[in-house]
């Protein structure tokens, strides 16, 4: 059988002012091909977050999911490190 393997990011909570939608920004660090330089580069996702348990702050973990909606492809799994606000 196929076995669909999932890999869970980590990432912060950017923003919580959507219903049952955070945005969570991953940042990873790139080597620069010419330079040699690391980089740091981040991306931003939207992830559905049922319950509304994530405030503006909070380290996450998130998972890819089928397509909620037109930007909404990940789902919550947990929340690592709440904030202090």
């Amino acid at each position: 059988m196929n076995e669909v393997k999932v890999k869970a990011i980590t990432g912060r909570v950017v923003s919580n002012k959507m219903d049952k939608t955070v945005s969570v920004v991953v940042e990873r660090l790139v080597k620069h091909p010419v330079y040699g330089k690391y980089v740091k580069k981040s991306t931003k996702f939207l992830v559905h977050d049922e319950n509304n348990v994530c405030n503006q702050g909070d380290i996450v973990t998130i998972t890819s999911c089928s397509p909620i909606s037109k930007r909404k492809t990940f789902k919550l799994l947990e929340v690592v490190e709440a904030s202090n606000k």
